[in-house]
């Protein structure tokens, strides 16, 4: 068999698995993205005579990456409306960088002494990824539409928003810092020196970003093509990314410039753009998170790995638990009883965001060969939170009824 059959024939194969999955898990109540994640790690292990049966060159995997990575840091960030900030947007926003804050100190530091790594960028990176929420892997699986409207819920909602643009940015940046500056330079001259091209990379990505974005905004404010303004969005996007990427600019930074002029500027027919970006973020769902279970190969037979794994992620329930008690501790009017806080501390799967991150970041590993321990935390991770959030689902009413009162009560 010709070799592009043999590809096109294991994404088939792929695609067919994840709706089928789509439709049990849709059946049976549990998050699809974690049985999606199982079934990529169980693919990963199939083989044929001696050989892996589901192999892709990089080239593929990081242009899919790219593009998953586009579309889901336009559509996360295009979301964010300035004239929308209300009181539980500002306490979103104080949990999401509490939480961010006591990942880089504590968790960095729990992750360096369990895992012993040296680098302090690439545990930076891991901190950074574990800031990311997405409660809407679970919120589907909620049996009362009353629960869905509970004052905790509605946080970890809006936290979800903020903080998707963080995850997918932060990473990034500081994989930038890593390759542009040297830890062992301990000269001023030379570490301004080094500074320089990082700095750039923030003056050339948001420059990209608002040209392309009032281009983008001025084009579609009166004219609309239901055929053409969705392509014509994604040639934007990814236009961005390529151009700032090209200038020595930060791509993921000019397309979160590029989303945040979108998303407040007015655009015609913008839910209509806003439906067809969901569509096609969503159907990239089930090749991302099944290829990233194969591209990531786990250590499953390491039982020293996964209960050290085990530590760190009790480790950062808790930082996650006093980062709620801060952000209630630090103004918030309407307190959370204590079964709230649980809910939103247990409560934190991991999305597409960090997929696509794990993602992207799996094709820099034959360069930085010690990303690969960072990446097989992620994946931990992430089964271990969709995991709890699946259980913690099933208990909706004990975390979530327990407050008559002020259920519905918003600031």
């Amino acid at each position: 068999m010709e070799q592009y059959l043999l590809y096109l024939t294991s994404i088939a194969v792929i695609l067919f698995i994840g709706l089928f999955i789509a439709l049990v898990s849709k059946k049976i109540k549990i998050s699809n993205i974690l049985l999606l994640l199982i079934t990529g790690i169980a693919l990963s292990n199939v083989t044929f005579y001696g050989e892996k049966l589901f192999v892709f060159p990089t080239v593929f995997l990081t242009s899919l990456g790219v593009l998953a990575l586009v579309m889901v840091v336009f559509d996360a960030s295009s979301r964010f409306r300035w004239k929308t900030i209300d009181v539980y947007t500002i306490k979103a926003l104080k949990l999401a960088f509490i939480f961010l804050l006591l990942n880089l100190i504590l968790l960095s530091i729990a992750a360096t002494f369990i895992f012993d790594i040296k680098n302090v960028f690439l545990v930076m990176i891991f901190s950074s990824i574990m800031v990311a929420t997405s409660p809407d892997v679970v919120f589907s699986m909620l049996n009362h539409a009353k629960n869905k409207t509970n004052k905790a819920v509605e946080l970890l909602r809006i936290e979800s928003i903020v903080n998707t643009p963080l995850t997918v940015l932060l990473p990034f940046i500081i994989l930038g810092l890593m390759q542009t500056l040297n830890v062992e330079t301990v000269i001023f001259s030379k570490l301004l020196e080094q500074l320089k091209p990082f700095l750039m990379q923030f003056i050339v990505g948001i420059g990209t970003g608002v040209l392309v974005g009032l281009i983008v905004a001025k084009a579609m404010r009166k004219a609309y093509s239901e055929t053409l303004s969705p392509l014509a969005l994604l040639t934007a996007a990814l236009l961005t990314y390529i151009i700032a990427e090209n200038l020595g600019g930060n791509g993921v930074l000019a397309v979160t410039v590029m989303g945040l002029l979108f998303g407040n500027l007015y655009i015609k027919q913008k839910e209509q753009l806003y439906n067809f970006s969901t569509i096609l973020g969503n159907s990239l769902i089930i090749l991302v998170f099944i290829l990233i279970g194969i591209g990531i190969e786990m250590p499953l037979q390491d039982y020293t790995f996964w209960w050290k794994a085990g530590i760190l992620f009790v480790i950062y329930l808790l930082i996650r638990y006093i980062s709620v008690e801060l952000s209630t501790f630090l103004g918030l009017k309407e307190k959370l009883n204590f079964k709230e806080k649980l809910f939103m501390s247990l409560n934190i799967p991991k999305g597409i965001a960090v997929a696509v991150v794990a993602f992207t970041l799996a094709t820099k590993v034959a360069d930085i060969p010690q990303l690969s321990i960072i990446l097989n935390l992620i994946i931990a991770f992430m089964l271990f939170s969709l995991v709890i959030s699946t259980i913690v689902s099933k208990f909706e009413n004990w975390f979530l009824d327990g407050n008559e009162i002020n259920r519905n009560r918003f600031v």
